[in-house]
């Protein structure tokens, strides 16, 4: 059996049967994680690209696309597609990415689904660490596509070098909304299904909203169905100038917050939670607080 650091040295030469193995010992908090993490050399010039906006948008069909682009150029691409982990069962709907199956033998992609394992903002920080052990595997291009639901689709800003927002033309009645959340976090925006009605309408107002930022910030025109637009968005990824030091240290200082947040969480488990919650709450005397107040006591 190798030593982890013969797991390691493997990484660097495009084992993705190594690459795999890895990352489900970081994801599972297996034997040697801590080790892996602690000795593993993060290539920071891997360019992480969050795609990410609201359910519908296309992302899926947008990273297929994206992925078919920077082939042609050679590029090493690694995909995460972050799928939901259900709040009731903790169960994970881990996608078949049929889109992306076409891509499964190629040699030069590395595609695995993970789980947001519950977490609240939907990126766990199991994905943080994945991302930095893929980093190790000599990736040109992260591609990571956010659940689109809830705090997700902010919290990509944490991770990613680069966030991309997918919005569809129908947005467009929510475009309130939309400026209190994703308008300050995506580096470009996409304004997919752009052969809809109103997309033009959208866009432009997409335009106007952004001329407020202190940053150049794009908005793309694309079909992905078609692949139409395609060619101008992964051209400005190619050429956009890598992130300053002020986002670096706004990115590390996030992944960071949420390592400590986990490891102080770590004792606790939402199954040993639920359990004894259930024990109790039929109690005309319970109280949510003094139960919480018990149970990380014990």
């Amino acid at each position: 059996m190798k030593t982890i650091k013969g797991i390691l040295a493997d990484l660097k030469y495009h084992d993705y049967l190594a690459l795999a193995r890895v990352l489900t010992i970081v994801e599972n908090d297996l034997l040697g994680s801590a080790e892996i993490l602690s000795e593993i050399q993060i290539n920071n010039l891997a360019r992480v690209i969050g795609i990410t906006g609201p359910p519908g948008a296309g992302k899926s069909t947008l990273v297929n696309v994206i992925l078919e682009q920077l082939l042609a150029s050679d590029n090493r691409i690694a995909v995460l597609a972050v799928d939901p982990t259900s709040p009731f069962n903790l169960g994970s709907l881990l996608g078949d990415r049929i889109r992306m199956s076409r891509h499964f033998n190629n040699p030069n992609i590395f595609i695995r689904s993970v789980a947001t394992r519950g977490s609240l903002g939907g990126l766990s920080v199991k994905i943080i660490e994945m991302v930095d052990v893929i980093k190790a595997a000599g990736f040109d291009y992260i591609l990571i596509e956010t659940v689109g639901v809830g705090q997700s689709e902010i919290e990509i800003a944490g991770l990613a070098d680069i966030t991309l927002v997918a919005l569809v033309p129908e947005a467009g009645d929510e475009i309130q909304h939309i400026k209190s959340g994703l308008m300050e976090i995506g580096d470009a925006f996409i304004v997919n299904k752009s052969d809809r009605q109103g997309a033009d309408l959208f866009a432009n107002q997409l335009e106007k909203m952004l001329h407020q930022r202190t940053r150049p910030t794009p908005v793309f025109r694309t079909i992905a169905s078609k692949g139409t637009g395609i060619g101008k968005l992964v051209d400005w990824l190619k050429s956009v100038e890598t992130i300053n030091n002020e986002k670096k240290l706004f990115l590390y200082t996030e992944k960071a917050f949420k390592l400590i947040e986990h490891n102080r969480m770590k004792d606790i488990s939402k199954n040993e939670l639920q359990n004894y919650i259930d024990r109790n709450y039929r109690r005309p005397d319970f109280n949510l607080y003094k139960a919480v107040a018990e149970f990380t006591r014990n």
